[in-house]
C-alpha cells in the first residue's frame, strides 16, 4: 500500500505520515550518505594548512555540512601555557614528544565527540601530520569508529612564501607574543627544521597509494589526487583547485532602488527610480576613483541590475544565478498584501526565514545552493563587482564572512551601499561605502519571537576549540606543565600565559597564505 505523506509547511517538502520518531535536522545542504569524513592536513609549518582549514570549513559550512575545525596547536597551548623555545619541538625531546602526542589524542577524542554526538559530518584535524607513524595513528582511529580519512598535504618549498607566511601569520602567534620579530623569526624556521628533519610526505605512488588524498604544491600551481572516494571529496577536491592567494577586492552592492522598491513589492522585473538611476551614475564615479585594474562587472539578469552596470560604461556579464529569490505566488506583492492574504505563509517564513520556502518559489537554502558557481567562480577571479539582489548579496556576504543559516537572511545590505571585501588572513575585512543617495529601507529586522539562539545543530562550527561559544567547557586534557622541562627563554620574549584567543581577535583570525 502507498505510503502516506504530508508535505512539510516551511519546506516544502513531502515527509512519511506516520508516528515514527523525526529525525534531527543535520544540515542544510547535501545529505551525506555514507560515514562521516576526517580531514586530515599534513605539511611542515607555514605551508597555510590551518588557511586551507579555515577556508575549507567555511565553504563547506556555507553549502550545509556540518564541519568543524580541530587545531591541534590550540590544544597544546592549552596544555603548555609558558612556549619557551623551539626545542619543545625537537624530535629528541621525549617529554615533550608526550605531551604533543596527548594534545593530538585530546583532539581526536574532540574529533569522535563531533562526528558522533554533535550532528558534525567532516572534522578537520588541523595539525602538521608528518610522519607515516602519526598518520597510521590517526587512520587506525578512523577504522575504529566507522569515519572516512582525506588527506590533504600543502608542499611549498619556495623561502620567499614561507618567509612571507611566518611573517605574516606566525610572528602574531601566541607563542611569540612579547618577542620581537627578528627573535620570533628565527626561532620558527628552527622548529621548521625540528620537522624537516623527520618529514615524509604522502608517498601516493607507493605507499600511500591506498589512501584518499590531494597534495597541493607551491600554493595551488600543481595538484595530486589520488583515489577521491565519494560526492563529498570530489566537492573539496574541486573547491581547493579553484581558490588562490593572489591580493585582490570584490565589490558587492546591490542595484539602484527600483520602482517595485519604492511601492515596497518585493520580486518582479520593474526599472529603476530616479534616484536608482542616480545612484547607478554616482556608482560610475566611485568604480572610476577605485582605479582598479581589469575590474570584472557581474550582474543578474533583471531589468534593475543591467540598469545600474549599463551606467558605468564597462562589459558586463550577466548570471541567472544571481537573480533575486524567486517569491513564487508572493512575486510582486507588498507585505502587508501578503500578510492578508497568505497570512500562514507569513507566520511560517517569520518562524524559520533560512528554510522556509515560498509556495512555488524558493528558500534561502535553495538560494545558497544556486549561488555555489557564482562562490567558486568568484574564489578564482581578481577584482570583482558583483551587483545582484538583497537576498543574494546576503548569501554571498554569508560565505565570505563566516555568518550562519541563522543569521543569514538577516544581514543588513542596503540600498545604494557598496560592500568592499578585502581578503585577509583567515577571513574577510569589510567596508561598507554609502554613496549618499536617498533609498528606501528594505531591511526588515526579525521578529522578536524569533530572536533566539542558532539551533545547536546548525551554528557554524569552524572555531579552535578554546574560541567556541559554548557556554560550559569540559577540560579536553590534562595540564603536562610537570612533564616539561624547563628551558631557557628566547631572547627579548618574556613567557607567560597566553590566551587562545586575544581580546578584539575575530574567530577568524590572521590567515596564512592569503
Amino acid at each position: 500500500m502507498p505510503m502516506e505523506l504530508t508535505q512539510s509547511r516551511i519546506q516544502k517538502i513531502w515527509l512519511p505520515n506516520d508516528n515514527r520518531p523525526a529525525l534531527p535536522r543535520r544540515s542544510c545542504g547535501p545529505q551525506l550518505a555514507n560515514s562521516p569524513t576526517v580531514i586530515v592536513m599534513v605539511g611542515l609549518p607555514a605551508r597555510g594548512k590551518t588557511y586551507i582549514s579555515k577556508k575549507l570549513t567555511r565553504y563547506l559550512n556555507w553549502i550545509g555540512v556540518p564541519t568543524k575545525v580541530f587545531n591541534v596547536g590550540e590544544y597544546r597551548r592549552e596544555a603548555v601555557k609558558h612556549y619557551s623555545s623551539y626545542d619543545f619541538f625537537r624530535p629528541d625531546n621525549e617529554e615533550a614528544m608526550k605531551v604533543r602526542r596527548q594534545c593530538a589524542l585530546a583532539a581526536l577524542r574532540d574529533v569522535k565527540l563531533y562526528l558522533t554526538e554533535e550532528a558534525g559530518q567532516i572534522a578537520v584535524f588541523d595539525a602538521t601530520n608528518t610522519t607515516r607513524e602519526r598518520r597510521g595513528m590517526i587512520l587506525n582511529f578512523a577504522k575504529e569508529n566507522g569515519f572516512k580519512v582525506f588527506f590533504i598535504e600543502s608542499v611549498c618549498n619556495d623561502p620567499t612564501v614561507v618567509a612571507s607566511n611566518v611573517r605574516e601569520v606566525k610572528l602574531s602567534s601566541p607563542d611569540y607574543r612579547d618577542c620581537n620579530s627578528a627573535d620570533a623569526m628565527e626561532d620558527f624556521m628552527k622548529r621548521i627544521n625540528c620537522y624537516q628533519a623527520s618529514y615524509q610526505p604522502l608517498d601516493p605512488d607507493d605507499y600511500d597509494r591506498e589512501l584518499s588524498l590531494i597534495k597541493v604544491i607551491d600554493v595551488g600551481r600543481r595538484f595530486l589526487v589520488n583515489r577521491v572516494q565519494d560526492h563529498i571529496q570530489s566537492r573539496i577536491v574541486y573547491y581547493l583547485m579553484n581558490i588562490h592567494v593572489q591580493p585582490r577586492t570584490i565589490y558587492l552592492c546591490r542595484h539602484g532602488e527600483s520602482e517595485f522598491n519604492l511601492k515596497g513589492k518585493i520580486g518582479g522585473d520593474s526599472g529603476l527610480s530616479n534616484r536608482g538611476k542616480k545612484f547607478a551614475r554616482a556608482l560610475n564615479k566611485f568604480v572610476e576613483e577605485q582605479n582598479l585594474k581589469d575590474l570584472k562587472v557581474w550582474t543578474s539578469q533583471l531589468k534593475r541590475t543591467i540598469q545600474t552596470a549599463e551606467a558605468l560604461q564597462l562589459p558586463y556579464e550577466q548570471w541567472k544565478a544571481l537573480n533575486e529569490i524567486d517569491a513564487g505566488v508572493c512575486e510582486e506583492m507588498t507585505y502587508e498584501e501578503i500578510r492578508e492574504q497568505h497570512p500562514e505563509e507569513f507566520a511560517l517564513r517569520d518562524q524559520d526565514k533560512y528554510y522556509y520556502r515560498y509556495p512555488s518559489g524558493e528558500s534561502y537554502q535553495d538560494l545558497v545552493q544556486r549561488l555555489e558557481p557564482v562562490i567558486m567562480e568568484l574564489e578564482r577571479q581578481e577584482n570583482v563587482l558583483v551587483i545582484c539582489h538583497q537576498a543574494v548579496m546576503r548569501c554571498l556576504l554569508a560565505y565570505f564572512l563566516d555568518k550562519s543559516a541563522d543569521e543569514m537572511p538577516y544581514l543588513k545590505c542596503p540600498l545604494h551601499t557598496v560592500l568592499k571585501l578585502t581578503p585577509v588572513a583567515y577571513g574577510c575585512r569589510v567596508e561598507s561605502i554609502s554613496l549618499n543617495i536617498e533609498a528606501v529601507n528594505t531591511h526588515r529586522d526579525r521578529p522578536e519571537e524569533g530572536k533566539k539562539g542558532p539551533n545547536p545543530l546548525m551554528r557554524r562550527n569552524s572555531v579552535t576549540p578554546l574560541a567556541s561559544p559554548e557556554p560550559t567547557k569540559k577540560p579536553r586534557i590534562n595540564s603536562f606543565e610537570e612533564h616539561v622541562a624547563v628551558s631557557s627563554a628566547l631572547p627579548g620574549c618574556v613567557p607567560q600565559e597566553v590566551p587562545s584567543q586575544l581580546p578584539g581577535q575575530p574567530l577568524l583570525g590572521k590567515a596564512c597564505l592569503t
